[in-house]
Formats: C-alpha cells, structure tokens, sequence
C-alpha cells in the first residue's frame, strides 16, 4: 500500500485515475476501498456499474456466465472513464449485489475529486473495446494472485453466501475462466502486486 501511495502522490495536480486491476477474488475491491479511505480526494468506481442487466443476458443466452467481458457495457464503460479523464463531475451507475443488478445515477464523481480510483477485472484487457482504457490510466496497478489461492477464496465466498455444492462449483467454473482470461490476457501493469511482496511493472 505504500508503494502505491507513493506512485499516487508523486502524479501530480489535475484529476488522475488510478486502475486497481485482478482476477475475481484477488482482493482489488479491497485495496481499492483502502486507498480511497486513506485519501481525502479520492473516490471510487466499480466496473460492476456496467454489468449488463440479467434479462437482457438470458435474451443472449450469456446468464450463465455473467461476468465474463461479453456481459458487460464495455462501450459505455470506456465512455464513462473518457468523462472521468476529462474532469468534472460524473454520475455512474452502481451494481447492487444484494439485487443483482446495475442502479442508474447511484454514484458521483465530484468536480474537486482529484483521484478517482477504478477496480474491475478487465481494465487492461487486451481485447476491444476494453484496450482502449490502458492509455487513459495514470496508474495501473495488478494484484497476482495464484490460481490456488483464488480457488480456495472464492470457494470460501460461495459458500459464505449460502450456495449448495452444485452452485459453488458451477459460479468455481465460471470465475476460475474469467480469472484465467486476466492473468492471460490483461496488458501490463505500471505496477504488479503480489501477496507476499510488490515489484514493477511485469506481465500479468
């Protein structure tokens, strides 16, 4: 955390963006939250805000594996990191879990919010549109957790939230592919942390 304080604080004046990139269940929503908390002029945005709603994901058969890059706006989130770029304020839609689903207009970017700082799976992918976010980051930073420990995280996550052993095994499928496409196929990172220990910049 302190590396990254420190990358955070030598960026300068002017709104910045901050990408915190991983895998499900590498624990970027967590040190995304932190970093905010530890800033007076930082806020946070989910990529979850763009998660596309459930019926129009059964209308193409894609419910199954909602999560994966097809299943969200990607368009309209590189649009809204373009608006973020650009200053201001910002109104983004947020993604409620209890709900399962996306509410329009329920986060804000305020115009004298230096530091936004954005956390989702795919903000280095190397896939378009999603390629596009890599030059509009100030920082990018990737957490590298191994395939093992996020097997036993998100085995403890499914299971957390009630889920029969058929359906912790089949949600097991479906984030172990997604995290298996950001480890494979996510640009580099300006910065690449691991659990024990942050180096510089690497392959994913």
């Amino acid at each position: 955390m302190e590396e990254i304080l420190d990358l955070v604080a030598r960026l300068g004046p002017g709104r910045r963006i901050v990408a915190i990139v991983g895998a499900p269940g590498s624990g970027k929503s967590t040190l995304a939250a932190q970093l905010v908390a530890g800033l007076a002029d930082a806020v946070l945005v989910p990529m979850d805000g763009f998660h596309l709603d459930n019926r129009l994901l059964e209308a193409g058969g894609l419910r199954g594996c909602k999560g994966a890059p097809e299943t969200f706006d990607a368009a309209g989130f590189v649009a809204l990191v373009r608006r973020l770029k650009a200053g201001g304020e910002v109104i983004h839609p947020v993604f409620d879990r209890g709900l399962d689903l996306a509410i329009a207009g329920a986060g804000r970017v305020g115009a004298d919010d230096r530091l936004v700082v954005v956390e989702g799976n795919y903000l280095l992918l190397d896939r378009a549109p999603w390629r596009e976010l890599a030059g509009l980051w100030d920082l990018s930073v990737m957490l590298d957790v191994s395939m093992p420990e996020l097997r036993r995280r998100l085995t403890a996550r499914w299971q957390g939230l009630g889920r029969s052993p058929a359906e912790v095994t089949a949600h097991l499928e479906n984030d172990l592919g997604n995290a298996d496409l950001v480890l494979r196929e996510s640009l580099p990172a300006d910065l690449l942390v691991r659990p024990a220990a942050m180096s510089s910049a690497g392959t994913p």
